[in-house]
């Protein structure tokens, strides 16, 4: 062979080491991505598993109450209760309460508005204002085809809504009453309500802070509250009357039918999941309750410690 032969041979193996390696680095980069998938994959399937698993303990829990309420007659039923089950390995923890505990946006009137604010820290003469705000949202517009002060209002702060002029839908709408600073509104979320109807509390299931809001409570009175609940023969009527005239006229013993149920699921792989779900009791129909709202977070598990 010729020199220029020996040459052309050299360069002829090299460009075949060279196409060589570029398939074995081709062949271990899909390699890589499908390992990559078929861990997704997997992942995505075990999300899955639990999200199924946790919806079922979540209907489960929700029918069980509906099925404990609606056997009770509705002069009798309980303001809270709680209760935990199994199915197969998984367990539910689930807790629920007359919506009546909370105060209703749509049907609380002024004092109770304004003691609610008062009680989350604003000063009297502001919680006064942020009442007469939320009133004003859900007081339909004037019918006399004068001007709408309070939508002129909004529209002097530089906002691009006006209020609703009817009743809230959900509670986020506080959000955008004018004038109510956000610490406070995120102070009062726990504590309203939209589904209950109620110009009352229900003092049963009202937490504390709720019963302190009551018009013209008293530290004392709200302790003597605390007390009566906790005792072993429960008489609805003695707390009641452990709160003063003025407090007992926006306070009530009465359930409701309305009722929130938080359940929280701990699955056999450790994980956990809760939801928070109200729902309406109907005792006259051919469903037994409906939903009013449901919100869950079983999109994002945490390890049951945490």
């Amino acid at each position: 062979m010729t020199a220029a032969g020996h040459r052309r041979d050299r360069r002829e193996r090299g460009f075949i080491i060279v196409a060589v390696l570029w398939i074995l680095l081709a062949l271990a980069t899909l390699a890589s991505i499908y390992a990559a998938y078929v861990v997704r994959t997997a992942d995505a399937v075990g999300t899955s598993d639990r999200q199924v698993r946790a919806q079922a303990l979540f209907t489960a829990a929700v029918e069980m109450t509906a099925y404990e309420l609606s056997a009770t007659p509705k002069d009798a039923r309980p303001a809270t209760g709680r209760f935990d089950f199994r199915l197969g390995r998984v367990g539910a923890l689930v807790a629920f309460q007359s919506e009546a505990g909370r105060i209703d946006l749509n049907a609380a009137q002024k004092p109770l508005l304004t003691s609610l604010f008062t009680a989350l820290g604003a000063r009297p003469a502001d919680a006064e204002s942020y009442a007469d705000r939320v009133i004003a949202w859900r007081s339909e517009a004037p019918r006399t085809g004068g001007d709408d002060a309070e939508a002129a209002a909004y529209q002097t702060a530089g906002l691009a809504y006006a209020p609703r002029h009817a009743p809230f839908q959900d509670v986020g709408e506080l959000w955008l009453v004018l004038g109510l600073p956000p610490p406070l509104v995120e102070r009062a979320l726990p504590y309203v309500t939209v589904f209950s109807g109620a110009e009352q509390v229900n003092v049963l299931a009202a937490p504390p802070l709720v019963i302190a809001a009551l018009p013209g409570v008293t530290p004392e009175q709200v302790n003597s509250v605390l007390a009566a609940r906790r005792s072993a023969a429960l008489d609805p009527q003695a707390v009641l009357a452990a709160l003063g005239p003025t407090a007992r006229a926006a306070a009530t013993v009465t359930a409701g039918a309305a009722v929130r149920v938080s359940v929280d699921v701990r699955l056999d792989d450790g994980s956990r999941a809760t939801a928070d779900v109200v729902i309406l009791l109907a005792d006259d129909g051919p469903e037994p309750y409906r939903i009013l709202s449901w919100r869950d977070d079983f999109d994002q598990f945490a390890p049951a410690g945490g």
